[in-house]
């Protein structure tokens, strides 16, 4: 059986181009696309700016907490990727016969004429996310890649068709490509 640890901690470095305050466990991150504040006070792990660091640890950890400090770290990656060079996703209106018709209004996504429906079906887009529609794609812009992919999912919800097989009724708005930062994946 191995040594317990007695000290766990990931460090990761300041991106050029951003400016990172740390007020107890609220961290706000500024760049040239905005800012994001965080509040982590529900972890239980110090946060500390060092030089041009951040470094997240824990003392006498469980293994529920190396997981946390892993965590805690990603998000303020994703938050300095998100304020220096933003998230983009991008959607695909999929449909057969039935184009349907997708429009902004207000802080949600309507879709009419989805499948033939009558009624329209509605996605929540959340704050600090911008939609522009292109033909058949729908670009989603942010700064915070949670919000950003939380309305992608809520517009790829609003489209799920009940009681039908999926290997041959395709209709529907999926993703097709992320972007975050220089990093792209295309789905």
């Amino acid at each position: 059986m191995p040594p317990k640890t007695t000290h766990y901690e990931l460090t990761t470095l300041i991106y050029e181009g951003t400016k990172v305050q740390i007020d107890g466990m609220v961290v706000t991150v500024r760049g040239p696309k905005g800012e994001i504040v965080r509040d982590f006070t529900h972890a239980e792990v110090a946060i500390q700016r060092i030089d041009n660091t951040i470094r997240v640890s824990v003392e006498y950890p469980r293994s529920r907490q190396i997981a946390l400090v892993g965590t805690i770290t990603s998000h303020l990656k994703n938050m300095m990727l998100g304020v220096t060079m933003g998230v983009t996703y991008k959607m695909k209106i999929v449909f057969a016969h039935f184009p349907p018709n997708v429009k902004v209004a207000n802080d949600r996504l309507i879709i009419e004429n989805f499948y033939g429906e009558k009624a329209a079906r509605e996605a929540k887009i959340l704050p600090g996310v911008s939609v522009e529609i292109k033909g058949d794609d729908i670009i989603l812009e942010g700064i915070e890649i949670e919000r950003v992919g939380q309305t992608a999912a809520n517009i790829q919800r609003a489209t799920r068709l009940r009681r039908k097989d999926p290997r041959k009724f395709h209709d529907g708005i999926y993703v097709f490509e992320k972007r975050i930062g220089e990093r792209l994946w295309r789905i």
